[in-house]
């Protein structure tokens, strides 16, 4: 395509050319009065402002507060499993063998010697057939007893509570000799 075409094809304007009207200047004879701030486009902005502030700090202190429960029950739970552990621990001293034959010998349960056994298709009794003596075939105190230190701790800490029960007794008492004791400020005599 040559430049004539290209020119022909182009639009051509339809009449005179338009012109710009003129602009004619006067002297400003008094500034434009300022137009007053819409009060409440302010007050608007600034209740969208503490609203969000608001909101901010109330989701702070509702996260924070969600951790300090969860710090608390988490503290709980260590103190419920140490005393799971402990009474777990008491229940396996108890339920040992050297517990409770202690314990049936201090009651008066006595080992016989064999067993006996009843035959219940004939009422047979099979065995020695004798009852048990006064005296206990096994004595679970003895030499060959076996030592439980869930049961030492035990006794331990038994006696460790008599001792310190008795220290306190002895510590409570009063020697006549000496002033009493103030508690609830310098005692006064009392008047009627």
């Amino acid at each position: 395509m040559s430049r004539a075409t290209a020119a022909a094809m182009l639009p051509q304007p339809k009449g005179p050319a338009q012109t710009r009207p003129s602009r004619t200047l006067r002297p400003v004879t008094a500034p434009a009065p300022r137009r007053r701030p819409k009060l409440a486009y302010a007050l608007i902005a600034l209740g969208g402002a503490f609203a969000i502030g608001a909101a901010q700090i109330g989701l702070s202190l509702a996260i924070t507060h969600d951790s300090y429960v969860l710090a608390d029950l988490t503290s709980q739970q260590r103190e419920l499993n140490l005393q799971t552990s402990a009474l777990e621990d008491d229940l396996a001293g108890i339920a040992s063998p050297q517990y409770l034959a202690t314990e049936a010998s201090e009651l008066g349960m006595v080992v016989a010697g064999s067993a006996s056994y009843l035959r219940l298709s004939d009422s047979a009794v099979l065995g020695a057939n004798t009852g048990a003596g006064w005296r206990s075939t096994v004595d679970p105190t003895g030499a060959g007893a076996v030592d439980n230190a869930l049961l030492d701790a035990k006794a331990a800490e038994a006696a460790a509570a008599a001792q310190a029960q008795a220290d306190e007794t002895q510590s409570t008492a009063v020697d006549p000799d000496l002033p009493p004791a103030i508690t609830d400020g310098l005692p006064s005599p009392s008047t009627r």
